[in-house]
Parts: structure tokens; C-alpha cells; sequence
């Protein structure tokens, strides 16, 4: 039996992505229509951005590990959280957590070391970019990392929090990221993580200047590798 996977959503958008992944995806493994048992729980956006904004990981991880209890209150027994700015409590909501998580940074990680990337540039949220969740995990692989310029994160930042979380997605956003990944590119950048789960419903892989390390659906598809091989 495939371990039930819980989703400890944030944004809609993203956790939405995740959620498609992992079922569109499990079928070529399991058989047709086959997924794992899949459930979702989400505490508003709005209270994770009132402790993000103030800097308070510690309530951050209070909200992420209560919706990993609920979730292993009815079964589930693997916990993903599709949202790469709310890992910076990661440790803490593992911590004391009734389930085991899978940390997205890392099966980033993974696909970059087999890919044999060594300096990825990093676009998310503004907290995202500036903080440690990549750094940290991706110096366990020996792998670089690099962040746009102020300008660039701050507008980054606003495109993620007034459009992509909300489901908008606009052609000349999708160019302004084209441009900042050129950007990054022309730093030695030799791959971008897409580090906001909303962004590859934006960049289009097939026109974007770097080859692109989607952070959800890798997040999905460790999960489903997980659910499928681990007692």
C-alpha cells in the first residue's frame, strides 16, 4: 500500500499544482487512474503573512505542524509542504511533528546533482530569496546559489503576492521573469529554481533563457516516489 500523503498547503495555486502533479503523475507507476490517498489542509494565507511579515518562523511552524496533525489524524502518513518561503520553519514544524516531511529544497537538490548543475539561481518571494532555505540546503551538495538585484526581488516579490497567488498571470510578467533568469544567466547561473510554487504556472520551460528547476512538481514527484517505495 502507497503511504496516504498529506499536503500542508499555504497558497492555493501552488498546493492546486502540487495536488495535479502528484495524481496525474502516480498513474505511469501504479497503473491507470491509481494515485495514493491524497488529502490537503490549509490554514488562509493571510495568517502565515501576518508572522512571515513579522519575522516569527516560530508561529509560521505552529500553523504548518497543526495541519500536519490534522492530516495525521486522519491517516496520512507523509507530509509536503508546496511552499518554498514557509520552509524557513521547516525544522521547527518537523520537529515536533506526528508524521515525516520531505523538504523541498532538498528534492531540488537532488535533481540538480543529477543534473550535474553547480550554480542555480534562486526566484521566489522576497523572504524567500534573501533567506537560508536554499543556501542551507543546497550547500550540502556543494551546489552555488545566486539571487537577483533589489530591484529585481522587490518586483518579483510584488508580481508573486499581487498576481501569481491569486491566479494572475500576465504576458509581460512572464517577460520581466524571463529577463531577470537572463540576468542570472549572465552570472554563471547554469539552471533557476523556481522558488515560489505559483511560478511554473508563469515560466514556460520551452522559452525560458535557463533551464528551470520546478520546485513543485519535483516536491510532487519525491513524494509519490516516497509514498510508493517506504514501508
Amino acid at each position: 500500500m502507497a503511504k496516504h500523503i498529506g499536503i500542508v498547503a499555504c497558497s492555493a495555486e501552488g498546493a492546486a499544482l502540487c495536488y495535479r502533479t502528484l495524481c496525474a503523475e502516480a498513474p505511469a507507476l501504479m497503473g491507470e487512474h491509481l494515485h495514493p490517498e491524497v488529502s490537503m489542509h490549509t490554514y488562509p494565507l493571510a495568517q502565515y503573512m501576518v508572522h512571515i511579515r513579522s519575522g516569527n518562523w516560530g508561529e509560521v511552524a505552529a500553523l504548518m505542524r497543526s495541519s500536519a496533525e490534522k492530516l495525521a489524524s486522519i491517516g496520512a502518513r507523509l507530509a509536503i509542504c508546496p511552499d518554498n518561503t514557509i520552509h524557513q520553519a521547516f525544522d521547527l514544524a518537523a520537529a515536533e511533528s506526528p508524521i515525516s516531511w520531505l523538504h523541498i529544497a532538498d528534492a531540488v537538490a537532488q535533481e540538480a546533482r543529477e543534473q550535474q548543475y553547480k550554480l542555480l539561481g534562486i526566484i521566489g518571494t522576497r523572504y524567500l530569496m534573501t533567506g537560508p532555505v536554499y543556501p542551507t540546503r543546497l550547500a550540502k551538495n556543494d551546489i552555488d546559489c545566486e539571487i537577483p538585484e533589489p530591484s529585481d526581488r522587490e518586483k518579483i516579490d510584488q508580481i508573486i503576492f499581487k498576481e501569481l497567488v491569486n491566479g494572475i498571470f500576465k504576458e509581460e510578467s512572464r517577460i520581466y521573469f524571463n529577463e531577470v533568469i537572463r540576468k542570472l544567466k549572465n552570472k554563471g547561473c547554469d539552471a533557476v529554481v523556481l522558488g515560489c510554487t505559483e511560478i511554473p504556472l508563469l515560466v514556460d520551460p520551452k522559452d525560458c533563457p535557463l533551464p528551470v528547476l520546478d520546485s513543485t512538481r519535483l516536491l510532487a514527484r519525491a513524494a509519490l516516489k516516497e509514498s510508493l517505495e517506504s514501508p
